[in-house]
């Protein structure tokens, strides 16, 4: 059973960074779907970016294209999404999610991820 605890939350005025970790455990040397995805407060909830083990593929909302950066390092079995420019409606509870076992071009936020973190609250305000 894969376990994914994220950290790196936290509160910060707009324009800042912030980088997010999630790190498994449970892991197996195996292909890996890796999300991650936020939601807000009375709203749904968005794919944010994803990348896969196999390729380093990655994937990412429009929303944030250009301002955020999903990466991996497999040996500590951590994922990040280090995030900048952040603005106000970047705010939100954001989430790691895996999926074992996912070609890498099936990967994506549409992607069926079995296993979730308990997420780690980013607040933008000034």
């Amino acid at each position: 059973q894969l376990h994914l605890v994220e950290s790196g939350g936290g509160s910060l005025q707009p324009g800042g960074s912030l980088r997010l970790s999630c790190t498994a455990s449970g892991y197996t040397d195996w292909r890996y779907c890796w999300g991650w995805f936020r939601q807000a407060p009375g709203k749904e909830r968005e794919g944010v970016a994803t990348v896969h083990s196999d390729r380093q593929r990655t994937d990412y909302a429009n929303s944030v294209n250009g301002r955020f950066i999903i990466s991996q390092d497999t040996a500590k079995a951590t994922v990040y999404l280090e995030m900048n420019s952040l603005k106000p409606e970047d705010t939100a509870m954001y989430y790691c999610a895996a999926a074992p076992g996912v070609p890498w071009n099936r990967c994506s936020p549409r992607t069926d991820f079995p296993f979730w973190g308990q997420g780690t609250q980013v607040t933008v305000s000034s």
